[in-house]
Parts: structure tokens; sequence; C-alpha cells
């Protein structure tokens, strides 16, 4: 053969080659990541109501999809900013900084909300209920790892009533998260995420979404009498709405948006809203359809102003997850249809769970009560001050927890550590709290471990103060006349929450081996082949999971 000509065959053969396109490499994904989180939802509430749930909502999950039945929140409080957080980190407050809704900074005493961020504006209102971001979230998400992952080509959007609800989850590198306004009734975010509302946005806004649903007025979804789940309508453990005779059926509120539209949160019609905005959002961005997995975070949080209006046994809270339910069905048949019904994973939880009201309780037999952190406060204080000369030693018991006036402490020289075994020795004498530590002796303290480890998890130095509590069971922070419900504390009815997984990559199941909200985030990664976040301390749920790593 002429070596002319072979040069030319093998060029030509080279150069075709090359021309080929590469063997698909790409790894198993779903189109779409959809993580509901619903806001104060006890594990019970899967059960309780299950014979009147719908075919095609949280029945449908359970019968398709994979339930982990023992789901532990693993640190105190249990709040929903720290929820919110820990389900998308799988850390815990002591490494992802988010030690409450609100926390105070232990160097100076201010105290900070944990969204707020006063470097941002407001987009899309002139409230000021925009200037938030999730810059004192110290770890990242599993969203922000998804954007990683994907060199920021996949997107991820936060939804929520909430700002928190929606910020939180969607993590530093989302596209974006919109939360409610409640002086406009609109969908606002801020100048962290992009300079003016995307035009979809303002048209849903547009719309008058809010103003539309609560014209409808909230009756029950089915006759009154069929409610038997629930307490009798209008009685003393619940509370009623603003200018309303009583906490009954039906409730008007057509005429309760006069001044804002706050009361959509407390209102089924809040659930409704979510779901129309985020339909607005998977077919707008587009979500779903690109190469990439994407990650829609949605928080329903009206069951959260519900619960603590009404109480966990309250009609009004039933009837919320009745609507709910079927706000979750409409939820589903949109994706099949939009994304394909095996194309998306989607996982719901609770950010923590919720009390039976104590009145409630004590009219039944059970041990229960309200204890005044105000009056012990005070009391404390002046413990303090007899002995060491200086008011307001104790700045704070905000989330159960012991805030010490630190920079009165240091300017005058003050023994700290005798401060805080005095503190600690006043506690123990307080009849309605059976456990106190100060965490800097914890080892010494006589508590059971899962106590210990919650004190451990929930302690920033930084934004945690030194000495933990924990009520009696049944026991919150309020008063006599307090209504409806509370969360925070250690126990089941707030720390045991539901877990269940449906869609691509999902196997059908159950287990009852204890799992925790820290395995969430973890449990995302192995099935989208991706780092688990930054500050995760969880374990992937493998036996959920059609897909092991190879």
């Amino acid at each position: 053969m002429n070596r002319t000509f072979l040069f030319i065959v093998l060029l030509i053969s080279s150069r075709f080659s090359f021309a080929q396109p590469p063997v698909s490499t790409a790894l198993p994904r779903p189109k779409l990541v959809v993580g509901i989180v619903v806001d104060q939802m006890r594990w019970d509430y899967l059960y309780r109501f299950y014979d009147r749930y719908t075919a095609n909502g949280f029945k449908r999950m359970l019968r398709e999809g994979f339930t982990c039945e023992n789901t532990r929140i693993d640190y105190m409080p249990t709040v929903t900013a720290i929820g919110h957080s820990t389900i998308y980190t799988g850390s815990v407050p002591a490494i992802h900084g988010i030690t409450g809704n609100d926390f105070i900074i232990q160097a100076t005493g201010k105290k900070m909300y944990c969204a707020e961020d006063s470097t941002v504006e407001t987009v899309g209102s002139t409230s000021s209920a925009g200037r938030m971001s999730p810059r004192n979230l110290l770890a990242s998400t599993i969203t922000d790892e998804l954007k990683l992952a994907t060199n920021f080509r996949a997107k991820v959007i936060g939804l929520s009533l909430k700002d928190r609800g929606s910020i939180l989850p969607a993590g530093h590198a989302a596209d974006a998260a919109y939360w409610f306004d409640d002086a406009t009734g609109n969908f606002i975010t801020s100048t962290y995420y992009r300079k003016e509302l995307p035009a979809w946005l303002n048209a849903f806004n547009q719309k008058g979404w809010a103003q539309k649903l609560l014209k409808q007025d909230w009756n029950t979804l089915y006759a009154l009498n069929t409610y038997v789940q629930s307490t009798a309508d209008n009685n003393r453990y619940e509370g009623a709405f603003a200018g309303a005779a009583g906490p009954a059926f039906p409730v008007s509120t057509s005429g309760m948006f006069a001044k804002d539209y706050s009361v959509i949160k407390t209102t089924p019609q809040g659930n409704t809203l979510m779901l129309e905005l985020a339909k607005a959002a998977i077919e707008n961005e587009r979500m779903g359809k690109g190469g990439f997995t994407d990650f829609l975070a949605v928080s329903f949080s009206a069951t959260d102003y519900v619960g603590h209006k009404f109480g966990v046994n309250a009609i009004e809270t039933e009837d919320v997850y009745l609507r709910l339910d079927k706000t979750l069905a409409e939820l589903f048949s949109y994706l099949d249809q939009s994304v394909g019904k095996n194309a998306y994973t989607v996982f719901l939880t609770a950010d923590h769970g919720a009390a039976h009201n104590p009145n409630f309780l004590v009219d039944n037999k059970i041990p229960a009560g309200f204890w005044s952190s105000g009056d012990v406060l005070k009391e404390l204080n002046n413990v303090l001050e007899k002995k060491y000369q200086y008011k307001n030693i104790v700045s704070s018991l905000l989330n159960y927890q012991v805030h010490l006036n630190q920079p009165l402490i240091t300017k005058n020289g003050l023994n700290e550590e005798a401060i805080r075994a005095d503190i600690v020795h006043f506690l123990k004498c307080q009849p309605t709290i059976s456990f106190v530590a100060d965490l800097n002796a914890l080892e010494k303290a006589p508590l059971p471990e899962s106590i210990k480890s919650s004190m451990v998890n929930g302690y920033n130095f930084k934004r945690s103060g030194p000495i933990f509590f924990v009520l009696e069971p049944a026991w919150y922070s309020g008063s006599a006349m307090s209504t409806g419900t509370s969360h925070g504390t250690w126990y089941g009815y707030d720390a045991h929450i539901p877990l269940v997984w449906m869609g691509w990559g999902i196997r059908q199941g159950q287990t009852n081996r204890p799992t925790k909200m820290t395995d969430i985030a973890p449990t995302l990664a192995a099935l989208l082949k991706i780092q688990a976040p930054n500050g995760s301390v969880g374990q992937p749920i493998e036996e959920g999971l059609l897909y092991k790593s190879k």
C-alpha cells in the first residue's frame, strides 16, 4: 500500500474517531427532587386521620413509597428554623449554627433572627420582610451540593409562606427563594438572590391569589359531626381569630384582610396558595426539563399556624390535614404529568411536632402544665443579685437555655463559674424542671444519654446559652390561659416526625429501626451520587434506596 495513501486513511480514521460522540457515562438520576416539609406535622398524623385521607395523597406515599416510622430529631430545641436547616444540611445546630428561630450572640448579647440580613433589600415589596438571606447558616445544604456537583447547572428554588422555610432549605447557592409578604399578599425575595422578581412571579402575584382564596371563607371539608378524631368545636383549648366570637366554624376569612393578608397563613388556603406557587415555579422555570436534576424545596406552613392557634385536637387541625391530603394528591398528579411519574423523587417530613394543650391533658387526668419563663427569669436574677450585687446577670431563658449577660460579667470581673453553678442549683430546685446541665460540665451531669447527646448537638457556644434545661413531660412555656399548642422540647410529641419517600430510586416498604432527621440529606446524597453537605453527621437510609452505590 502506498505510504501516502496509508497516511491519508489513518488521518481520516483518526479524525472520524474523534468526531464520534463519547459513550454516555451519565449516572442515573431523577429529573427533579421535591422536598416537602409540613410545618408542625406530628408523625401520628399519618395515621390519626388515615381513614379519611384520599387514595392519592398521604396514602399514595405510604403505598408506593418507603416510610421511616421511627425518625427522631436529635437535638434541642425543636423549632422551625433548626428543623429546616437540619433536614437540608444533615447537620445539627452545633455545626450549622442555626440554634433557634431567634438566637443570642453570646459575646455581645444581641438577639438575632435566623435569616436576618441587614446588607440586603426587599425585592417585590416596599416592606422590610425581604431583608433576609441564608448567611447565618454556617454549613452547606444538599441543595448547595447539587449545585456544586453539576457545576451550577442544576436549578434550585425554595418556596414557603415563611422566609426561613424557603431560605434555609434552598441554601446559599440557590437560584431563588420566595416567601409570603403579609403587607401585599404577594411572594417576594431579597437582593441576595436577584434584583427583580421574574416575570412569571410578577404575573402570579398580579392574579391576587391570596385575596381570591380568602374570599372563599373557611368551612369544614365534610359535615362537622364527622370529625370524630377531634374535640367538639368551640372549646377553651382553642384560640380564636381576632374579631371572631369564638373558635368555631365557619370562619369568615373574607372579612379579615382589610389591613394585611397574614390571616391566610392560619387557614388551609395558605397550603392551597403554596400548591399554586409550586406548580407555577415548576412550569415557568421548566424544572425537571433540563439535562440535570433540579430541586424544589417546598414548606407547607399553614399547618403550623393552625396548630399554634387551635391545638393538636381541634377540628381545625383535622380539617387542615384532610385538605392538605388533597393538595398533595393534586401536586403529585401535576408532577406525574409535567415531569413524568417515574422521573421525580419526593420526600415528605416535618421540622418538628407539637404538644397537646396542657389544659386539655389535665382535664383528661394526664400530667401537664405551663411554665412561666418570665417569672422564673425574674426570680433567678433576684437570687443572683443578692449574692453578686448586679442586676440582670441572666439576660434570657430563650430556647430552654440560660443566656448570661456576658458583657456585664466580663466588665465587672464576676466569677462566671460560680454563677453558673448557682444557676444550675436554682433550676434543679424548680418543681417543673426535670433536667439541667452546664455544657462545660456535661460529663458530670446525671442525664440519659439521648438527652445528653441532644444537648451537645444543640449547643453552639457562639449562639447558645451555656446551660440547658428540660421541663417535665407535657410542660411548655406559657400561661394557664394559653390556647392552642407549642413545641420545642426533646420529647416524642415534638421530636418524632414523619419521613416518607416516593418516586424515582425509592423502594416500596418501611423501616421501624431508629432513623434521624440528620439522615435525610445524606440519603439524598446517596440517591443523587453527590457529596453530602459539608457538616453532615447523618447516615444514608440505604434500605429505602433502589439504586445503591456501585
